[in-house]
């Protein structure tokens, strides 16, 4: 129980529990919406005596639920004495901003589908309103834009392990499109290219042999510096920003030389800085590849 963490996320319908839901998720909390509330004390019984790999759970209960109101709050009082640690996070919002959002979005008030969403508003308000006493957070999305909203959330919720953004590097080949997934792209083609050298064409940008001439050139090392700062000032301005993940794509004609061997430089970069990384090489063996090795065994 030590390090179990429960958080239970309920509200007014149109607030923004979604939102929240989505945030959490991103600071790797596990996320079931909608449990009816009679089933949340066992699931909260499992869920305290999980492995170590899960320990941090959000629970999104609601209107949506028949017999929300009538069971929630002793739901509550269960769990207070099985002697669970939990956060209440109450999402709530104007009836002004609810009644704007449910016309945007056309849906009916899960509270009374057939009456006028303000009605429905003001019966859920009344109905929510001994829960919301014993919220131990209360976000109102009213005048928040979503990266806000996420931006809240983190600071409220976020945890050491989840505080750290996730590193995809990725080379790839041009001739097979550029990832869509990128948020960074560098563009190597201007880089010599061991293609033209019959010793080296058929090695990857692996091969300790193929980096040691991409790296022979002056013009390898003064992109590699340059690169390194940049970097070096990028990537804790996203980390800042509360972004969960970010994608560095490295881009050559075939993705199998000079994007593999950079992509392999920002890789090592950034784990001897102890960032969570990881690297993909998209397009290497769409190419005749005759001799390639590991990632880790290469000579940087």
């Amino acid at each position: 129980m030590k390090d179990f963490k429960l958080i239970i996320v309920t509200g007014m319908s149109g607030a923004g529990k979604t939102l929240a839901c989505r945030s959490l998720e991103d600071l790797d909390y596990f996320c079931v919406d909608n449990l009816p509330p009679m089933l949340i004390p066992k699931f909260v019984e499992l869920c305290s005596h999980s492995s170590d790999h899960m320990q941090k759970f959000v629970l999104v209960v609601d209107a949506r639920s028949k017999d929300f109101f009538e069971t929630f709050m002793q739901v509550l009082d269960e769990i207070d004495e099985q002697n669970v640690p939990y956060q209440l996070l109450f999402m709530d919002a104007s009836d002004a901003v609810i009644i704007r959002r449910y016309k945007e979005t056309r849906r009916r008030h899960p509270m009374d589908p057939n009456a006028l969403v303000s009605d429905a508003i003001k019966q859920e308000r009344k109905a929510l309103d001994k829960i919301k006493q014993r919220a131990t957070h209360i976000i109102d999305t009213s005048n928040l834009k979503s990266g806000e909203l996420k931006e809240r959330i983190t600071k409220m919720f976020k945890t050491n392990d989840s505080s750290r953004m996730n590193i995809n590097i990725l080379s790839f080949g041009f001739k097979f499109g550029v990832p869509l997934e990128s948020d960074l792209i560098f563009d190597v083609r201007f880089l010599p290219n061991p293609f033209y050298d019959e010793k080296l064409r058929y090695k990857s940008g692996n091969v300790a042999d193929v980096a040691k001439y991409i790296d022979s050139f002056d013009i390898t090392r003064q992109f590699k510096e340059k690169l390194d700062d940049f970097i070096d000032f990028l990537v804790p301005q996203y980390i800042n920003e509360g972004k969960s993940q970010l994608v560095i794509s490295v881009g050559c004609t075939g993705g199998m030389h000079r994007s593999v061997f950079i992509a392999h430089h920002i890789y090592k970069l950034l784990k001897d800085k102890d960032y969570l990384v990881n690297i993909e090489h998209r397009d290497l063996m769409k190419n005749k590849v005759e001799e390639h090795i590991a990632d880790e065994d290469i000579a940087d």
